[in-house]
């Protein structure tokens, strides 16, 4: 489970082998055994027991500011063959094959966002015509995508370019699916402007986590991207290999507005904007959870929707170091770190 802590003067300590939270005059304790990880937003507070615990049982530790997105964690420091394999990663980032990875990676997003407007097509029926449009023009831009060769650093403003066309298609699209009263008028950031991307927005956040610490559990930095060039601080592989899995977090932010679960008192408003309230926060993560929970076929076994991160950044980075082929359908442990 995901331990998430969002209300103000929540206190996080231990007791054991076991996590107590404090809220008021209310406790609850929970095994270390049953929890992944621990997200923790603005106004509480842990113990250094409850984070000696976390690195004891290998929990991410993740604080995450009001947007979702995390700003910090707290990880052990256990190499293993970490090395070798960002070694590896470095070398790869400058050639063809790395620019075959990092197309495979936007080729695989846009994949799953054509499948995702065919099904929506299928129960749209009056919005046939209109999906069949974007479909096909986001189509040809897989195609174009598809087609690139050359240096990373040659052909990266096209691929960016590409890219940037096609988000603007497939949001038009995903807009067509909302409710009139909850349309947007384009992706805005933090802050949001509209209730669709601040529920979007902070999905992406724990998604963003979600991605790096599989990252850092197979061995590969977070911080040397293919796409994404390298600036300070940036998160570049992160924000490279999460496009594989955004379409978890449409599926999601999009069935709430089907199921007509979104409300207005969901959110707060900001000066330039909107940001989720608990209530609001509690809605999208308990249903964005089961969603990740959901156990999907992937590789020719049965595994948690969530888990197949971990095991693409697993193989990848086993691979590099020619402890696996294309081929070899493995399973893969953790064993880097």
């Amino acid at each position: 489970m995901d331990l998430i802590l969002t209300t103000f003067g929540a206190y996080l300590h231990r007791r054991g082998e076991l996590f107590v939270i404090n809220i008021k005059d209310q406790k609850q304790e929970i095994s270390s055994r049953k929890v992944r990880s621990i997200l923790i937003t603005t106004g509480a507070s842990l113990s250094t027991d409850a984070i000696a615990l976390a690195v004891e049982k290998n929990i991410d530790l993740v604080f995450i500011d009001q947007f979702g997105d995390p700003y910090a964690r707290v990880w052990h420091g256990r190499p293993g063959s970490t090395i070798a394999i960002r070694r590896e990663q470095l070398r790869l980032a400058d050639t063809e094959k790395g620019l075959r990875l990092a197309l495979g990676w936007l080729l695989r997003k846009l994949d799953n966002q054509l499948d995702f407007l065919r099904e929506a097509r299928t129960r749209r029926t009056r919005l046939s015509a209109l999906l069949t449009e974007k479909i096909e023009a986001l189509s040809e831009l897989r195609q174009a995508l598809d087609g690139i060769t050359g240096g990373l650093d040659d052909v990266r403003n096209t691929v960016m370019g590409i890219e940037g066309r096609a988000g603007r298609t497939y949001w038009e699209a995903i807009n067509l699916l909302l409710p009139d009263n909850f349309q947007f008028a384009g992706r805005s950031h933090n802050p949001a402007k509209d209730e669709f991307n601040c529920l979007l927005n902070y999905s992406y956040g724990v998604l963003y986590s979600t991605v790096e610490r599989a990252c850092i559990l197979a061995g590969l930095d977070p911080y040397v991207g293919f796409v994404h060039t390298d600036h300070y601080q940036k998160k570049s592989l992160v924000f490279d290999l999460i496009e594989c899995y955004r379409i978890w977090a449409d599926e999601t932010v999009v069935g709430l507005f089907a199921a007509r679960k979104i409300k207005q008192d969901l959110f707060d408003p900001l000066q330039n904007g909107l940001t989720l309230n608990k209530q609001g926060k509690a809605v999208l993560m308990e249903r964005f959870g089961e969603h990740l929970d959901e156990t999907i076929r992937y590789r020719n076994r049965n595994i948690k929707r969530r888990d197949t991160v971990q095991l693409d950044c697993h193989r990848m980075a086993n691979e590099w170091i020619g402890r696996l082929s294309d081929e070899d359908d493995r399973d893969v442990g953790v064993d880097h770190l």
